[in-house]
């Protein structure tokens, strides 16, 4: 029962702050309502099966409560909940892919195999679960046990309606590590039998291992590109054709993009609107002044940004400029108003209280709920008055279903939380309560009977009201610009004449290449999703009506340059990349005729512009780095690892020049040669081959993705 009474111990405040490690990123803010969007109902397929809307946001949805709730959030930011829907769009394709071929190959994940891998309890998601022993950390399946076996009987217990609502999301997160864990066990056996096919042996063993631990040094003398003038060299539509052709598989685009030219011209405040909000946060500072009570309304009136917190807090909690202030400022004096430079805003505050508090509190309670008000408060009285005439408190709790053992809870978990008045009443009772004191305390519709049994780490703490606000525009401000912007939009209705006009105008045009549709917005900037659609609607040549984004600060017009369509990339788009390729190849040839027949290096060094160098410890398994010319050569640690000591080599051609090597000696390390530590390491990178294999499958299948049409 210990998860059980660590869950209901921090019940008021509902926070659990647990790591999971399957996703490298937090999240924040509610899921936004799905916007239907007439005609079509799915988000994309994948080989033809279809994943509508619903599905996807029920899929968006779970993931969300999922990273609220290991990161202890009660809101997702837009870039959070961007990353969540394309870490669930990725999930889901790859999970449809990698289950059609196992199906294929007749791969299953039975339910005793999730099972057994939850009873051996080594998988890395498990230990990343609440469900973990606080002395070991390691993942505990009896406590996870007794929290199901409470989790199924939720219809039968006398849990407050919040406690069971709290549990419903717990056991909604163990379904989501179950589902996971099959999908991740079904991936694995997958991945495990293509490294099979990896096949290890001696031979490779020992060319990987001298590959690593023979060195060469070697003197170098070569003649760098750099040397011959790009207008020397002549590159005909002849030659980049040719090497396309030659290329073309790597040009292979997977999905149709778009070419577009836009405009972004984002609102700024004017002077006066500096001046305002100056003159606002003045005025604020002198009435912070005479207020003695009752911060948290005077606070929420100035329209500042940073919430009064009843509750004392350490230092670093607070905005880093006001914590920098705080030692020259005396308790009720107002500092301000100034201005912080870094964020743009003006701010005052005043410091209410310091005193010395906690870092770390270990407590118990009993939490008492029953259906009327009346009938809580009176077997909250009675609970308090049996526990102060010397009853148990750990036989009181368990009359009443709880195990009321004690728990650590840490200065972090509140302070870093927003709290309502209820949890700060409650945060400040454990701050304050001597230890081994008993407190009938009223939490909302319930009462809590708590008991401090020990503080640690005392600290010098704060409450502190903060006007903080941020230099905006106004609204004369912004009909300004969004006039301005909107004859410029109106006066230019194509490409040529948007861009002929920009600058005189005072807007910038910027060019964006291979824009997809999945993409989430135009430019970087939020709140473009409509912008983004246009651009998947519009013909080729059109320009946007004006589109108002970011925070309602950005002004926004789009021009369609080209459509690129799906599969080969046009030779025109690739032509300066190939065109840089021939010309380097052309001087090679070049250099490479004037060193026709040489066999040493003084030849080299005799010719315009030559370079040489001596390079040590060069190995096949690195590119050398050649300093001369400021490049790496991997085919320099080729041909040195086959050239005989004293042995002058052919000519290199290299990435960055032409070069003749000459080994002056080869040694080899200390490492003595392992067959099976090589052959592990070879099966190793079988395995992150392996890995890799889902990208070939996405390669090959019929992937849809339309998510922008409706997120």
């Amino acid at each position: 029962m210990a998860t059980l009474q660590k869950i209901r111990s921090k019940g008021p405040l509902l926070v659990i702050v647990i790591g999971l490690a399957l996703f490298a990123f937090i999240a924040g803010d509610a899921w936004k309502v799905l916007q239907p969007h007439t005609g079509k109902q799915n988000v994309g397929e994948v080989n033809g099966t279809a994943l509508s809307a619903q599905d996807y946001q029920k899929l968006v949805d779970e993931m969300s409560e999922v990273i609220k709730l290991t990161n202890g959030l009660s809101a997702l930011s837009e870039e959070q909940l961007t990353q969540i829907k394309d870490q669930v769009w990725q999930t889901y394709v790859n999970n449809e892919l990698i289950a059609a071929e196992a199906e294929k190959l007749g791969l299953t994940v039975t339910n005793a195999e999730i099972q057994n891998i939850i009873e051996e309890g080594t998988h890395p998601l498990l230990s990343q679960t609440p469900f973990r022993n606080p002395q070991t950390g390691a993942f505990d399946k009896d406590m996870l046990k007794q929290f199901l076996v409470t989790y199924a009987n939720l219809g039968s217990s006398n849990m407050s309606a919040q406690f069971v609502e709290y549990y419903q999301k717990m056991g909604n997160f163990w379904n989501f590590i179950e589902k996971t864990l099959k999908q991740t066990t079904l991936a694995q056996k997958y991945q495990d039998l293509i490294a099979k096919s990896f096949i290890s042996n001696p031979i490779a063993a020992e060319d990987a291992f001298n590959g690593r631990t023979q060195e060469s040094d070697i003197l170098l003398a070569g003649i760098p590109y750099s040397t011959i003038s790009d207008s020397t060299v002549t590159v005909s539509d002849a030659d980049i054709k040719k090497l396309y052709e030659e290329r073309k598989e790597t040009f292979k685009q997977p999905v149709e993009t778009r070419d577009i030219k836009y405009i972004d011209f984002r609102v700024t405040p004017s002077e006066t609107d500096r001046q305002e909000v100056l003159q606002e946060v003045t005025e604020y500072s002198n009435q912070l002044a005479d207020v003695t009570s009752d911060f948290g309304a005077f606070v929420r009136s100035t329209g500042s940004t940073v919430i009064y917190a009843d509750i004392p807090v350490n230092k670093t909690v607070l905005p880093s400029d006001v914590a920098a202030r705080l030692d020259s400022v005396s308790i009720g004096e107002v500092y301000g108003p100034y201005y912080n430079q870094t964020e743009d805003s003006y701010n005052a505050f005043k410091i209410v209280a310091k005193t010395t508090a906690p870092d770390s509190i270990e407590f118990r309670q009993i939490q008492v709920y029953t259906d009327t008000e009346a009938k809580t408060t009176a077997l909250a009285d009675s609970i308090y008055t049996a526990l102060k005439g010397g009853a148990n408190f750990a036989d009181i709790a368990k009359i009443y279903g709880q195990e009321g053992t004690a728990n650590w809870i840490s200065a972090p978990t509140w302070e870093s939380a927003t709290l309502d008045a209820d949890n700060a009443r409650f945060i400040n009772a454990l701050i304050s309560q001597p230890v081994n004191e008993l407190t009938n305390l009223k939490v909302g519709q319930a009462n809590v009977i708590l008991q401090v049994t020990a503080k640690k780490v005392m600290k010098d703490k704060y409450k502190v009201a903060i006007v903080k606000r941020p230099v905006e525009f106004s609204k004369e401000t912004y009909n300004k610009a969004y006039n301005a912007f909107s004859q410029f939009v109106a006066a230019n209705t194509t490409l040529a004449d948007m861009e002929k006009n920009a600058e005189e105008s005072g807007y910038t045009v910027i060019p964006r290449q291979g824009f997809s549709s999945a993409e989430h917005y135009v430019g970087g900037v939020k709140s473009t999703r409509e912008a983004l659609k246009w651009v998947f609607e519009a013909k080729q040549g059109q320009v946007s009506p004006l589109y108002e984004c970011g925070d309602n600060d950005h002004l926004m017009v789009v021009a369609l340059e080209r459509i690129n369509k799906k599969g080969y990339v046009n030779i025109n788009q690739v032509a300066d990349m190939l065109r840089a390729e021939i010309r380097r190849d052309k001087k090679a040839a070049q250099i490479m005729s004037q060193m026709q027949g040489f066999n040493a290096l003084s030849q080299v060094t005799a010719l315009k512009d030559a370079v040489s160098d001596t390079v040590k410890h060069v190995t096949f398994s690195a590119p050398a780095y050649i300093s001369v010319a400021r490049a790496s050569e991997p085919v320099v640690s080729a041909v040195a690892a086959k050239t005989a000591e004293g042995q002058v080599s052919a000519p290199i051609k290299g990435n960055a020049g032409v070069y003749l090597i000459q080994v002056l000696s080869k040694n080899k390390s200390a490492e003595e040669f392992d067959e099976k530590k090589e052959e592990t390491t070879l099966s190793g990178m079988a395995m992150r081959f392996a890995s890799q294999t889902i990208y070939e499958l996405r390669e090959k299948a019929k992937v849809v993705d339309e998510r922008y049409l409706y997120f």
